[in-house]
């Protein structure tokens, strides 16, 4: 009696410290989590020096083999953001490349200017390292912006072209460049609300745990608000020399980057497919995987490639 009773306290005494650790800082054990299910499907993390910087990287494909993908993450974002899309890719024979960019994710955060041209030679140098001197190569918001800068100056390395719900164009923004910097539980809600159209209710512990996150890393993120805001590197006037087949892919209820901006670039690039997700926002490739993955598979294994024309998909929440 005496031994169940000294059980009973042990597990007790572990389920308090597992709570408490939680609420002390739940987006560490969401990541361990997320991590974990990431290694179970075979997904491979690790570093590689890229431009005299320690980059990290998830890789997960066909062992010597498949037809090499690179994914580039957003801004304030990182690697494990495609944790959905890359082992089912993976499972249909891509070999797929995730970079964290330069001072975002497990990424090494040097005293640079974090600007588009500069991600952009960072994943230039990151295919090199990796040995992937060609490759489809797909970007998330900012990072769309990346691989389309890409696909421009470095035709040769890009074989076809996806963007998700991405910037890189100009359009008149609701908001300033704070939003992506919270200092406070409401500005992180505002931050969700403007992300997706699902409702999400964000207990305060939750909310100040992504506060001290998204802080800890806000001197990167306003360098990267700050070149982008400045215009230099925007694609308006250059979007009609791509020449890669292009699929575009938006979430029609995007609040951040609005669907108008994908059919600008759709107008700007002939050959580009527009794909629309019904009722998602900007976390397509997060809340509705299961028709972004179908139709980035469609356009990847087509032959010849699909060229031009739209099509609306449920969002398969």
């Amino acid at each position: 009696m005496k031994v169940a009773l000294r059980v009973l306290a042990f597990l007790l005494l572990v389920v308090v410290a597992a709570g408490l650790i939680f609420y002390r800082y739940p987006l560490w054990v969401a990541d361990q989590h997320l991590r974990f299910h990431l290694r179970r499907a075979g997904v491979k993390s690790d570093y590689v020096e890229v431009g005299g910087y320690r980059l990290h990287y998830f890789e997960a494909g066909p062992q010597g083999g498949g037809t090499p993908l690179v994914l580039v993450h957003g801004l304030g974002a990182r690697g494990e953001d495609w944790a959905r899309m890359i082992p089912a890719l993976a499972a249909k024979g891509f070999h797929v490349y995730v970079p964290d960019l330069l001072g975002y994710g497990r990424s090494q955060k040097p005293d640079v200017s974090y600007s588009i041209s500069l991600q952009e030679q960072t994943v230039a140098q990151f295919m090199q390292a990796m040995h992937v001197p060609r490759a489809d190569v797909g970007g998330w918001s900012m990072g769309g912006w990346v691989v389309m800068k890409l696909a421009l100056d470095h035709p040769e390395m890009v074989d076809r072209l996806i963007v998700y719900d991405s910037a890189g164009v100009y359009f008149p923004a609701t908001f300033g460049p704070e939003l992506f910097t919270p200092s406070d539980p409401a500005g992180v809600r505002r931050l969700i609300a403007m992300l997706t159209p699902i409702s999400r209710k964000v207990p305060d512990f939750a909310a100040e745990a992504m506060v001290r996150k998204l802080q800890a890393n806000a001197w990167v993120v306003n360098r990267s608000t700050a070149s982008m805001i400045n215009g230099r590197d925007l694609l308006d006037f250059r979007l009609h020399n791509i020449s890669q087949p292009m699929l575009i892919v938006w979430g029609s209820k995007d609040e951040l980057i609005p669907l108008a901006s994908g059919e600008t670039i759709h107008r700007n690039v002939p050959q580009s497919v527009l794909n629309i997700i019904e009722g998602c926002g900007h976390l397509a490739p997060e809340e509705c995987s299961v028709p972004v993955i179908e139709s980035t598979v469609e356009f990847l294994r087509a032959e010849p490639p699909m060229r031009g024309g739209e099509k609306m998909f449920p969002a398969g929440f």
